[in-house]
């Protein structure tokens, strides 16, 4: 009997722990596997800018701050997606756009690493204003056959920011050196429609006063000789700006013919014969004889 009543014992506690099994996970749903911190960088560009930097790097190739081999510290062979089954779907303010690296072994930079996987980079823009984006960045890595999870420890992240900002950069600076070169050309256009208005109005002002065709010319001829300069022996560095330091364009050599188009207190921008601009300092001039 006392044999029996064991048996009842065993059985009922197996049964418990059946019970208690089954409600612990299947009554409560199971969490998603947890993300590194990732990154967020705020940038002062506009939103076309660093879309045009997001794409250079994804069409790169490249899983940046990450690779397999110690011997080969890069990882190539990464793809642009749509989307992956690596993240839950995005439902926030903002665009998203996915890098993947398939049949990756053990890539570093993720927390315990083992076998081989995917790598997925998430990048989500957000536009603040006209000229301030935020980008925010995850990476996560998946094995294929058990599917165990690997959160970045931040480098792939940070490594993949570091990129864009680096591309964002040069596309500014092209941006800024485009519209210096335009307010350049704006420039040198208002000097001489500023000389053609000066000569329409002095001929204007001739014939008015019925000047002879011979002081005409030479008026002319002294309004010319007026913008018109030669470089003092023994020559002179042509500046791209207006500062010592600048960059020199050219060297020209004594008695160089120049033109003056544009009048600063201490310099002087040019035009030589062949068309090519630059600055010379006033010191550095004197009137043709």
């Amino acid at each position: 009997m006392s044999h029996f009543r064991f048996r009842i014992a065993v059985f009922l506690l197996l049964l418990f722990a059946c019970s208690s099994a089954h409600y612990s996970f299947a009554g409560i749903p199971a969490k998603e596997p947890p993300l590194g911190p990732g990154i967020t960088k705020e940038f002062s560009a506009t939103l076309p800018d660093v879309l045009q930097a997001l794409h250079e790097v994804l069409e790169d190739q490249v899983i940046h701050g990450t690779w397999i081999y110690d011997k080969q510290p890069i990882l190539t062979g990464a793809t642009v997606a749509n989307s992956t089954p690596l993240f839950e779907p995005w439902k926030e303010p903002g665009t998203v756009f996915f890098k993947v690296r398939k049949d990756a072994i053990s890539p570093r930079h993720f927390l315990e690493t083992a076998d081989q996987g995917t790598i997925a980079v998430r990048y989500i823009v957000i536009s603040i204003s006209p000229e301030r984006v935020r980008l925010h960045i995850d990476a996560v890595y998946v094995e294929t056959t058990h599917r165990t999870v690997h959160i970045s420890d931040g480098t792939v992240e940070a490594s993949e920011a570091k990129e864009i900002e680096d591309h964002l950069h040069a596309i500014q600076v092209i941006e800024e050196e485009d519209q210096e070169a335009i307010r350049r050309r704006e420039s040198a256009n208002v000097v001489r429609a500023t000389e053609l208005r000066q000569r329409e109005d002095e001929k204007a002002l001739l014939t008015a006063t019925q000047s002879s065709v011979e002081d005409l010319e030479q008026q002319i001829k002294s309004v010319q000789h007026e913008l018109e300069r030669r470089v003092k022996a023994p020559g002179v560095e042509l500046k791209a700006a207006p500062f010592h330091s600048a960059a020199s364009i050219a060297t020209l050599p004594a008695y160089t013919e120049i033109i003056v188009v544009i009048v600063t207190p201490h310099w002087y921008g040019v035009e030589l014969h062949d068309g090519q601009h630059g600055w010379i300092h006033v010191d550095n001039l004197e009137p043709l004889p």
